[in-house]
């Protein structure tokens, strides 16, 4: 039996916090519980997903790579605070084929200044923000009609 397709769900600094982390913009939801809804989700659509998360630049740089060379049908990428600062993110997803899909929690267009600004939405087949971690399913139900 094939394996099914694979989705890689990257998750950039302090959403290792998520539950705790200013639960007033973010939710009581953990990264944990975001983690059960997609593996749940995406049986019922016929694929794996992988979560994973880290703060450290690098690691979401590689493993961008990393679903090239896998050959993921695509990249739901919730980039933290690394949205608005990193070119090298940036570049990493326009040097894949693989489609990445952009998710917020909260919807950086009603915040600071600092947030409006996306270096990956120019670079992303789509971005989803502001519906909490339904954002998430959302993603996951738009990589599976890629």
């Amino acid at each position: 039996m094939a394996k099914p397709p694979l989705v890689l769900v990257l998750n950039g600094p302090n959403l290792n916090l998520l539950g705790t982390r200013e639960p007033e913009i973010y939710g009581a939801d953990t990264l944990d519980d975001v983690a059960v809804m997609l593996e749940d989700r995406a049986k019922g659509l016929g694929l794996e997903v992988d979560v994973r998360q880290s703060n450290h630049e690098g690691h979401l740089v590689d493993w961008l790579h990393e679903a090239a060379s896998r050959k993921a049908k695509a990249v739901i990428l919730n980039a933290g605070a690394y949205t608005h600062t990193s070119i090298a993110i940036r570049d990493a997803i326009k040097a894949i084929a693989v489609p990445v899909i952009e998710v917020h929690i909260s919807n950086p267009h009603a915040r600071e200044a600092f947030r409006h600004l996306s270096h990956v939405a120019p670079v992303a087949k789509g971005s989803i923000t502001g519906f909490g971690i339904h954002g998430y399913a959302l993603a996951l139900d738009a990589a599976a009609k890629l």
